[in-house]
């Protein structure tokens, strides 16, 4: 089991690659976007501040690359509380949640990314945690086994899920509060490559910023991940300015397109349009023939393409857009193959 402590976003190991701090903000006023879940958190704040009690507990759900890990670090950065931070495949067993939960303090926040993934055995030991502040254990085998309860201190659990589906409702239910991070709008994803810019002390003109931000599928994980990549191109092959001219050609090695999908994206979409007429296909048939699993198609690729329209997911299926036709260049033919425009 590997969990981290944060006394407050800071104090978080900068040479771990799951958390990146030079680019995560501290407080609300430096996180840009999800407007609507950051006024329902500040209300849910102030409350329990003016209460002297925890929050209660919070789960966060959407698509990869929106904030949910930087959303838990500014919630217990606002409430003053140390953070516990861990993953559900990571609590393999009901004793490594005792272990996590005995070690907390009244106030202390828990997050649990991909909680989802929880093993059975140990989401049934959280019920109790969750609802009463109890841990229900057992000491001993056999014949000779018994019960143990121990008292709890008053913790917060932030659960962090790109599949809500798959939590199952007892533990769905125990949540006091459950937001969904929604995609961002390109004047905030332009707002945030800005602000990584400043931070990371690259020089990027507007132009280049808005290219980037057309491009970086409306997530903020991507934008920062691309304005690294653009800014080596411009180390290497220019002065270290990133200008749109730079953007653009870094970009284009890159094989990163106009709406942003990646050459995964268009296989993806190439594969309906030239083997089944456009879909209605099936997400295992999709899933073999570009060799992806179902969960990366699922979690990774489809949300993007649902979301700027270029897919469509029907009962039957998964079946191209017009828009994609268009995007790929491509018009709908007579037999079982497409043509180029």
């Amino acid at each position: 089991m590997i969990d981290r402590i944060i006394n407050t976003p800071d104090a978080v190991d900068a040479d771990d690659p799951q958390i990146d701090i030079t680019l995560r903000p501290n407080d609300f006023d430096s996180y840009i976007g999800q407007d609507r879940l950051k006024d329902n958190l500040k209300l849910a704040i102030t409350a329990a501040k003016k209460r002297s009690e925890p929050l209660d507990h919070i789960l966060l759900h959407g698509p990869p690359g929106l904030g949910k890990t930087t959303m838990a670090s500014v919630i217990a950065h606002e409430m003053n509380a140390q953070i516990r931070i861990t993953s559900g495949p990571a609590v393999e067993r009901p004793g490594d949640l005792a272990s996590l939960l005995t070690n907390l303090t009244d106030s202390d926040i828990l997050f649990i990314d991909e909680i989802h993934r929880l093993p059975r055995t140990v989401e049934e030991v959280l019920y109790t945690a969750m609802e009463d502040f109890k841990l229900d254990i057992m000491l001993g085998k056999g014949p000779s086994a018994r019960s143990l309860r121990l008292d709890l201190p008053h913790f917060t659990i932030i659960g962090a899920t790109t599949r809500t589906g798959s939590i199952a409702a007892p533990l769905r239910d125990r949540f006091g509060m459950v937001h969904r991070l929604d995609f961002y709008s390109e004047e905030q994803i332009e707002a945030i490559i800005k602000r990584a810019a400043k931070i990371l002390d690259i020089v990027i003109n507007d132009d280049a910023a808005n290219i980037i931000a057309k491009r970086a599928r409306l997530t903020p994980r991507i934008a920062n991940r691309l304005l690294k990549r653009v800014r080596d191109y411009a180390d290497v092959n220019g002065n270290g300015i990133i200008d749109s001219f730079i953007a653009l050609k870094a970009l284009e090695l890159m094989e990163v397109d106009e709406l942003g999908l990646d050459p995964a994206d268009r296989m993806l979409l190439n594969a309906i349009i030239d083997h089944y007429r456009g879909g209605p296909v099936g997400i295992e048939t999709l899933a073999a023939i570009t060799a992806e699993e179902r969960a990366t198609i699922e979690d990774m690729i489809e949300p993007y393409l649902l979301q700027v329209g270029l897919l469509e997911r029907t009962p039957r299926g998964r079946k191209a857009t017009p828009k994609s036709y268009s995007h790929l260049g491509k018009v709908k033919g007579n037999g079982n193959q497409s043509t180029l425009v």
